[in-house]
């Protein structure tokens, strides 16, 4: 019932927030247009413009000035509805910005048109109000979807959860019941083509699974008894029954979706700095404004409606509206893409920081390789047997034990033989009759024992890499060897690369002996490792590194690395480890690739560049035009009206937005 009212309330509150963000979008548009539509017979009634298209005859009329005001009234009050509110809430912040310096603008154009309409000598420009709002509105708009689009991915997430499942009662019956209702150790029944409705494990069935929206892995996952499954994942042609294991806030959807939330809405340092400068940018605008008035009032001695428009126009080109909006969308823009690619960050600062990486060290066991068995090498003693053959008889063989070395060689081929009479020669390996032959898969020790003697330079290679080694015998006859290891993925070589191609040193921590450690790191290409490290004396061999200058990054998987993430300058953690490794980590990986910790270190360079790029475009743009909006190059004929300094500003807002969205994960 806990986790019922819970989940309803995560929900209620999630659909509130996205409602009113909707709104917001809805109200902008319809403002715009509102203010647009009437902006058009506000220019023709204008006198300025009646001059300039020659249609003063044409248009004016009795009271001409009245229905003008009557409809820059309209604008001002509906259309600059959002900057008036604006002002009071920043005002009552003290923290005066962009919506401060728009409605100062408009609020001075208003009352000085307006006394001028009423009796007071000088010239209206209302025009220049309605379409400083228009341009305004429009770009308030598109930044508001901007905002809205980058936030899509997490919007997709919330959307994966299916809203019934099939219980499996205690007597077999199958009954369809809310996602709420489930709990810890209740069994689920999920047909071909279902969404899994909840964390859980496989007990009965095998199928195929779709994480791609979990973990960005475009291929389907094959699974089977006894292998996790994520809610919100896709089921495949297999029907399969899962013991539930996490529901509601502890679910792994859940906890991507909170992560995304907290990681959206923390302050960067980089933001911080951001919202700084605005601040000053602000009060620079609002005493470059009172200057423009004054030198051109007082020094100059121009009319006071020219000295207005001058400190009108400054006050609208200096509005830091694209540096207030510079960090945070692309903040938003590059969480959402790390969470759609399986990368989770937990911590924003420590993402960060990881743009200045230079060393990043790799547990090696879960990490670099995948911590279980496999064949790697099949030597061949008998020319009359060839490889493949010799792996058939040794994987039939052991296809009947359950020792995880057995198991590794059962899985190296899927060609089997009938086994008959198999027995276990104790602590040295097993025997049986395949295909009416006797083979026996058998030890080092075995071959000691009964004095059979070889001679292989190829088992004089593998054996300082520290690879298990087990004979083939066929009919008493040695014929062959067949090498495992633990297996090294795909993945770690080209990992490795990139990592150099960036300047990144990848270095290696494991608890395995030094050939092990040797033969990993040579094979992946890595010059420096710590072999032999107790779990204890990892985060010491983090500091030693750290001793010599490096910013360091630590990716691993295991309990035993939790003290080394923390030690870290970066914590990243495998997401298939354990939940202590997780939740010591800055940056979780969902898949077990280390491809996603280049990825990551990527982007973050990425987003900083970004941040700075938007950065100085927001700050740079506003040395050249704020001279220009205070008519430093008037002698030349060069002058920007508030309504050309609102469109310049706008799309500096817009270039903003847009650079953000170009954010990419590096793959």
């Amino acid at each position: 019932m806990e986790n019922h009212k819970s989940h309803a309330g995560r929900i209620s509150e999630k659909d509130m927030h996205a409602d009113h963000h909707k709104h917001m979008v809805s109200d902008y548009k319809k403002r715009f247009i509102v203010s647009t539509i009437l902006t058009i017979p506000i220019l023709l009634l204008s006198p300025i413009i009646q001059n300039f298209l020659k249609l003063e005859n044409i248009l004016r009329f009795t009271g001409d000035s009245y229905v003008l005001f009557a409809l820059s009234s309209a604008v001002f009050f509906y259309g600059g509805w959002p900057f008036l509110k604006g002002i009071y809430n920043e005002l009552k912040a003290k923290q005066p910005g962009m919506m401060t310096l728009i409605a100062l603008a408009i609020v001075v154009a208003y009352i000085y048109s307006s006394a001028v309409v009423f009796g007071l000598s000088g010239m209206v420009f209302f025009w220049e109000l309605a379409t400083l709002i228009d341009v305004m509105l429009l770009g308030h708009w598109i930044e508001m979807k901007s905002v809205a689009g980058a936030s899509r991915a997490l919007e997709e997430l919330a959307k994966l959860m299916p809203s019934h499942a099939h219980r499996i009662k205690q007597e077999g019956k199958i009954e369809d019941v809310a996602i709420e209702e489930l709990v810890t150790g209740d069994k689920i029944l999920v047909k071909p083509g279902e969404k899994y409705p909840a964390d859980g494990i496989i007990i009965e069935g095998q199928t195929s699974v779709d994480e791609s929206m979990l973990t960005g892995e475009s291929n389907p996952v094959s699974k089977a008894s006894g292998v996790k499954v994520i809610g919100g994942s896709i089921n495949g042609e297999g029907s399969v029954t899962v013991e539930v294991t996490n529901t509601g806030k502890k679910s792994f959807l859940s906890g991507v979706i909170q992560l995304v939330k907290e990681t959206q809405s923390s302050k960067s340092r980089t933001q911080d700095i951001a919202n700084r400068a605005s601040f000053w940018l602000t009060i620079i605008a609002i005493s470059a404004g009172v200057i423009t008035l004054i030198v051109w009032l007082v020094i100059i001695n121009k009319d006071f409606v020219f000295a207005l428009e001058r400190a009108v126009t400054v006050m609208v080109i200096t509005c830091p509206h694209a540096l207030g909006l510079a960090v945070p969308l692309v903040v938003a823009v590059s969480t959402a893409i790390a969470a759609k690619n399986g990368l989770l960050i937990r911590n924003r600062a420590a993402f960060e920081r990881a743009r200045n990486i230079n060393a990043i060290i790799f547990d090696k066991t879960g990490t670099l390789t995948k911590g279980e068995f496999g064949v790697t090498d099949t030597v061949i003693f008998d020319k009359e047997i060839e490889k493949e053959e010799l792996l058939e008889f040794a994987a039939s063989i052991e296809s009947k034990s359950e020792h995880p070395i057995a198991k590794a060689i059962a899985r190296s081929t899927e060609k089997k033989y009938e086994v008959k009479d198999f027995k276990a020669i104790t602590g040295k390996g097993a025997e049986a009759e395949v295909n009416g032959k006797n083979i026996k898969v058998v030890s080092p020790g075995y071959l000691r024992e009964n004095n059979i003697k070889f001679e292989s330079t190829q088992i004089k290679d593998i054996n300082p890499a520290g690879k298990t080694v087990v004979f083939v015998l066929i009919d008493g006859i040695l014929k062959g060897a067949i090498a495992l290891a633990d297996i090294i993925r795909e993945e770690s070589k080209e990992a490795v690369k990139k990592l150099k191609e960036m300047n990144i040193k990848p270095m290696m921590l494991t608890g395995d002996n030094r050939d092990v450690a040797r033969w990993v790191a040579e094979k992946i290409g890595i010059e420096e490792y710590f072999a032999e490290v107790l779990p204890q004396d990892k985060a010491s061999k983090i500091k030693e590194v750290q001793s010599k200058g490096l910013i360091v990054a630590m990716t691993g998987d295991g309990v035993n690395d939790a003290p080394a993430l923390a030690q870290a300058d970066v914590g990243i953690a495998i997401g298939a480890g354990t939940d202590v490794a997780i939740e010591t980590a800055d940056i979780i990986l969902v898949r077990s690739n280390p491809l996603d910790a280049v990825s990551i270190l990527g982007l973050s360079r990425a987003t900083y560049r970004k941040m700075l790029q938007n950065l100085g475009w927001a700050t740079g743009y506003n040395i050249i035009a704020i001279p220009l909006a205070a008519g430093v190059l008037y002698s030349l004929g060069i002058l920007l009206s508030p309504a050309v300094g609102a469109a310049l500003m706008s799309l500096s807002t817009i270039i903003v937005a847009i650079n953000a969205r170009f954010l990419r994960v590096v793959k």
